[in-house]
């Protein structure tokens, strides 16, 4: 009975068409059950990668930037991580400065200490130089504290000022070829020497500007006492000399 079974079925033979669709119908099931999978890995290896690039944009994404100047000028790019990713110059000896000192990378501190360590810095400081420290930001609590970080890395320097700012004027500061701190110092003396001019300021030292702020200001002072002084004495329209402040109406409610 068993070899009249055999014999049957070796006298079956598959037509090569019938051969062909098998095998494709058997690769389709192996496909469908591996596709599922093969997708996933590409999601993950999309996901990943686009974690890669978000980082990547945020590290290199300044969100606040530090104005050095003393007559270096040169200002720090800071990212959200608090480290340096950009060092620009803003006058000859900020680019020279820019090119010396190899800052990128390290925290905004140690970029600060850096700097101020650095030779042509510590020369001028050593000679009575100004330096002044900008912390400049749309974040204000966090620059508030990075403000006291940079000041504790001046706490050593008896010229050195920082302040805190909003970089409204940032663009300003830019087309006029400074640095903000260097633009914030300019506008001050041009409200006193509306002569002066940007390209005047950009290689002063900050000393300078400073002592001609301060020259300035004690020159319009007595200008500006001398004029309240003939305002007061000149004659009103009834005739009579203004008084002095407080003696205005003093001793007259009791002759009435």
């Amino acid at each position: 009975m068993r070899e009249k079974i055999r014999e049957a079925f070796d006298s079956v033979h598959a037509e090569p068409e019938l051969k062909a669709a098998a095998r494709q119908a058997v690769a389709r099931r192996a496909a469908r059950r591996h596709r599922p999978i093969r997708r996933l890995g590409i999601a993950l290896a999309a996901a990943a990668c686009a974690v890669v690039l978000a980082g990547g944009w945020l590290y290199a994404t300044p969100t606040v930037q530090i104005s050095i100047d003393i007559n270096p000028s040169l200002e720090l790019g800071i990212n959200r991580f608090d480290r340096v990713i950009s060092v620009e110059g803003w006058n000859d000896d900020g680019t020279a400065l820019a090119q010396t000192v190899d800052v990128t990378h390290l925290s905004y501190t140690d970029a600060v200490e850096t700097i101020l360590a650095s030779e042509p810095v510590e020369t001028l400081l050593a000679e009575n130089g100004v330096v002044e420290i900008g912390v400049i930001g749309t974040d204000t609590d966090r620059c508030a504290r990075m403000l006291e970080n940079v000041r504790a890395c001046t706490r050593e320097q008896q010229n050195a000022h920082c302040y805190q700012a909003d970089p409204d004027q940032l663009a300003q500061a830019h087309e006029c070829g400074l640095s903000y701190g260097k633009y914030r110092a300019y506008l001050e003396l041009a409200a006193l020497d509306p002569a002066i001019t940007p390209e005047a300021v950009q290689d002063m030292t900050m000393r300078e500007i400073r002592e001609r702020i301060a020259a300035l200001s004690e020159r319009t002072l007595p200008e500006a006492a001398d004029d309240s002084a003939a305002a007061a004495a000149e004659p009103t329209e009834s005739g009579l000399q203004q008084k002095t402040p407080g003696h205005h109406g003093a001793g007259h409610h009791g002759d009435d």
